[in-house]
């Protein structure tokens, strides 16, 4: 069954692993191929893409409605409908994904998750929670070290949480019944103990449906998990 999808990423980002990606422009009276700088942009290109094939709905901006000239209420109206008539919400986690000059609530993708996370009326229309994937994008050097890295000791893989957002780390490790084990000094976690689950780029593209549904199975579970739905 097809779903419905909303992307939230830093369009200008460009701490990402190279597309390879190229764009037409006139040179001498002549129309070439000029490559450009792989941004989180071009990644939401692929989704759109992958979403198409496996009959999805992406319901984001497009490529030629960036909304960055636009007033904040105009923005605040325009993706507010978008999310609203979403039933998942995947977040591009990568490395310039922070403006650290800005505080989080200044900042487009707190607002895009908290109002993904809430329970939205329009009209006599009620929309419910999102379900919502973390989907880590690879660095400059194609590695996801920067965010996931992997405990060889206690066979797990741990997350370098303190870059996210705050709302995005409040519903990771948010189940209400954990199943846990203290290994190396911290606990580790098994099953689905977050709500917001991430998931590698390459793991994404090999399955797209498989994650969103897990993420719509989630979403049918919300009572499990603490969630916290404000920045």
């Amino acid at each position: 069954m097809g779903r419905q999808v909303f992307v939230s990423y830093k369009y200008s980002d460009s701490l990402v692993q190279d597309l390879d990606v190229y764009e037409p422009t006139v040179f001498f009276d002549k129309i070439i191929k000029r490559k450009i700088t792989t941004t989180a942009r071009h990644y939401v290109d692929k989704i759109t893409e992958m979403l198409e094939d496996d009959d999805h709905i992406y319901k984001g901006e497009d490529d030629d409605e960036s909304m960055e000239t636009l007033a904040d209420a105009t923005i605040a109206s325009k993706l507010g409908d978008k999310i609203f008539a979403s039933s998942i919400t995947i977040v591009l986690i990568s490395k310039g994904m922070k403006n650290p000059y800005l505080q989080e609530g200044d900042q487009w993708i707190p607002w895009e998750v908290s109002y993904s996370l809430k329970e939205q009326m329009r009209g006599d229309q009620r929309s419910k929670t999102n379900g919502v994937i973390a989907l880590v994008l690879p660095d400059e050097a194609g590695s996801y070290e920067y965010y996931i890295t992997r405990d060889v000791e206690c066979n797990c893989r741990q997350l370098n949480t303190p870059i996210l957002f705050q709302i995005i780390r409040d519903n990771m490790f948010n189940v209400k019944q954990p199943d846990r084990r203290f290994c190396n000094g911290s606990w580790v976690y098994s099953g689905d103990s977050s709500y917001i689950q991430s998931v590698k780029w390459d793991d994404f593209v090999a399955n797209p449906s498989k994650y969103i549904e897990k993420s719509i199975d989630l979403r049918d579970r919300k009572d499990e998990f603490e969630l916290r739905k404000n920045i």
